[in-house]
């Protein structure tokens, strides 16, 4: 990894704690896959586009309802917890 790609990363994952409110260090509880059948989302202020199948990294379990959560782009997001399967 380069240099201006970790910065980049750095970068990335600082705005998540400040958007979030996340305080500590970031890290993965574990990975699920989104639901094959549920029908594909784009993303709003703090949710995370959904695409069928997509393998995400848990965050955080936050409530009932949701996880947040990081995609392949290290974007991060909210994402409803009934579309969600374990691996």
């Amino acid at each position: 990894m380069t240099l201006r790609a970790c910065k980049k990363e750095e970068k990335m994952d600082r705005e998540f704690q400040r958007k979030f409110k996340f305080e500590g260090s970031i890290s993965v509880l574990t990975r699920m896959m989104v639901d094959p059948a549920a029908a594909e989302k784009r993303g709003g202020a703090k949710s995370l586009p959904l695409r069928r199948g997509e393998i995400l990294d848990v965050i955080q379990f936050t409530n009932q309802e949701q996880i947040l959560c990081r995609n392949s782009q290290r974007r991060y997001g909210y994402v409803p917890r009934a579309v969600m399967l374990p691996l």
